[in-house]
């Protein structure tokens, strides 16, 4: 691994997991670093740092601000690695910009080669997970330039915030529209997708519209903010 880039192991402390620590510093020859999940990162100096995500003991919030950040800070590049298939890696990819998937079945060779592919500026994924992830793409560039399920813009819009982990109040200050509007929608967007609750309407999303990155709803806050006043 080139040595002027690092590794952040987002995962929880326990001596297993020290002992992958002190082999991937041995076999990769950078720094390695643990962090416990919903701990603050506070970076000493600013270089490339690729951060990779245990997505066993962290929250789809806690993934989703990694997201974001690293959406907003170029040094930071992210993996995500324990997935259980194929199809979970579909899932997490579909919400989330990621260079590297490594699975629970991967041997500590296979993810040192992959570590170090992800440390040389390549994507680490299989080519079968890369054709799925092509088509996930161009059926949501379809959808995108035709109406769905005969949902308005403002509903594919409301369901796009969802998506992202919106609460109704969130989507409503977003839209400014009161939160009783977001619920009429929300009843109107369930009933043409046939979907019972909000759960299965972002699946819904996710397999008919992709989910917008969530950074693009923070940004969107930032900016609200800035130009509302009060009340």
């Amino acid at each position: 691994m080139q040595k002027s880039r690092s590794l952040l192991l987002v995962t929880a402390s326990n001596p297993q997991c020290q002992l992958f620590i002190d082999y991937l510093h041995h076999q990769l020859e950078s720094p390695v670093a643990v962090l416990p999940p919903g701990t603050e990162w506070k970076p000493k100096e600013l270089h490339p740092t690729l951060v990779l995500l245990d997505v066993d003991h962290l929250s789809d919030d806690q993934m989703q601000k990694w997201h974001a950040r690293a959406m907003e800070d170029e040094q930071l590049s992210l993996a995500a690695f324990n997935l259980r298939d194929e199809d979970h890696a579909v899932e997490t990819l579909s919400a989330l910009h990621l260079q590297g998937i490594f699975y629970r079945s991967d041997s500590l060779e296979m993810i040192c080669k992959g570590l170090q592919s992800l440390a040389d500026g390549e994507l680490w994924m299989s080519r079968s997970l890369m054709t799925r992830m092509i088509s996930f793409l161009r059926r949501q560039q379809l959808n995108s330039y035709r109406p769905v399920c005969g949902l308005t813009h403002r509903e594919l819009e409301i369901i796009g915030l969802l998506g992202s982990g919106a609460s109704n109040g969130e989507i409503a200050d977003r839209l400014f529209v009161s939160e009783h509007t977001v619920k009429s929608h929300l009843y109107n967007i369930f009933r043409k997708i046939d979907v019972h609750n909000r759960i299965q309407a972002v699946n819904w999303a996710r397999q008919n519209l992709g989910i917008p990155p969530p950074a693009d709803l923070g940004r969107r806050r930032r900016e609200s903010s800035h130009h509302r006043g009060p009340g």
